[in-house]
């Protein structure tokens, strides 16, 4: 059963009609639902808005409406004057894929580019050198090893032999 939760102690105009408002509310479900009610001054025009607000219990729903300000309730009398109105489409709507993107691959292709300078880090000491290659995967060893001539051309890197 609904009951007023707050009455507004100032009026709302619009479109040169001056309406009073009040919150209403009703427990639904554990929790209480709440609207904003409009009647006009000649109570000749009575309107009300969707649900508004959902709160966990009647005291905080009547803490929301003490919260409304006049845009607010200016904005809700508009809503409620005019409602919402949905034309459902003439032809089924259909998806323009047949699935969702697909996650980005987490494996970077391989280049052809060392990712690192053996010189350089040789410089710094063997140890480094043999930690920072050991980290390595094989591919980015072989290119390593292409980039800064260290076998000839015909090293296979571990291959079979072609004929």
């Amino acid at each position: 059963m609904s009951e007023v939760i707050y009455v507004f102690d100032y009026a709302v105009t619009l479109d040169g009609v001056t309406y009073n408002a009040q919150v209403s509310g009703r427990r639904a479900d554990h929790i209480w639902e709440g609207w904003i009610e409009f009647e006009s001054r000649d109570g000749a025009d009575l309107r009300r808005t969707r649900r508004e607000t959902t709160q966990p219990n009647r005291e905080a729903l009547t803490y929301w409406a003490t919260g409304l300000s006049r845009t607010y309730l200016e904005g809700a009398l508009k809503r409620a004057l005019e409602p919402l109105i949905v034309r459902p489409r003439m032809q089924p709507a259909t998806p323009f894929f047949p699935a969702p993107a697909p996650n980005p691959s987490v494996t970077v292709p391989p280049t052809n580019r060392p990712v690192l300078n053996p010189f350089s880090v040789a410089a710094k000491g063997e140890e480094l050198l043999r930690r920072e290659l050991g980290a390595l995967r094989g591919w980015h060893l072989r290119n390593i090893v292409r980039a800064y001539g260290l076998a000839d051309e015909a090293t296979d890197f571990g291959r079979a032999h072609r004929g």
